[in-house]
């Protein structure tokens, strides 16, 4: 197409075009190993669920739910000690041990339940998520693997 220029050129320079002299065309900077179904599937619910585990703390401070021996305030810090453990659990989500974590901060979160019922609600919601993404998520990508295999021993035209 002519007389169509490059933004990228016009705003950053020619350095930082596509075509700049010398650039092969590959994509500097660190190769991101590519995450499988499981593994994505995982680490979606478990980041929607630290956001609401800290809720759920702040739910536990303001009820005073607590026996009386252990200050309200331990509530928030365990709500957010929790969630980050769920943050930190979805980069590790690759090893098998990653995902026993990821089952223990789902009991975790269910044996909060038992202070403030209502939690019940977000144990069904994300377990069941967190259930269904490992325990679906392994037959669905043997399912594709399958598909692609037979796909590649039929011929194209």
């Amino acid at each position: 197409m002519e007389g169509v220029t490059d933004v990228t050129t016009d705003a950053m320079g020619p350095e930082h075009s596509a075509g700049a002299p010398g650039d092969t065309g590959a994509r500097r900077g660190r190769v991101r190993r590519r995450r499988t179904l499981t593994q994505s599937l995982g680490a979606i619910v478990l980041g929607f669920q630290s956001m609401i585990v800290v809720l759920c703390g702040l739910v536990i401070f303001g009820l005073r739910v607590l026996p009386d021996e252990i200050p309200d305030w331990w509530a928030i810090v365990a709500g957010v000690v929790v969630a980050g453990a769920m943050m930190l659990t979805t980069m590790v989500l690759q090893y098998r041990w990653g995902v026993w974590l990821g089952w223990f901060l789902q009991a975790l979160v269910a044996a909060s339940a038992l202070l403030v019922p209502g939690i019940w609600l977000v144990v069904a919601i994300f377990g069941g998520m967190w259930a269904y993404a490992m325990i679906m998520g392994p037959r669905l990508e043997a399912r594709g693997a399958q598909m692609a295999a037979g796909n590649e021993s039929t011929p194209t035209n």
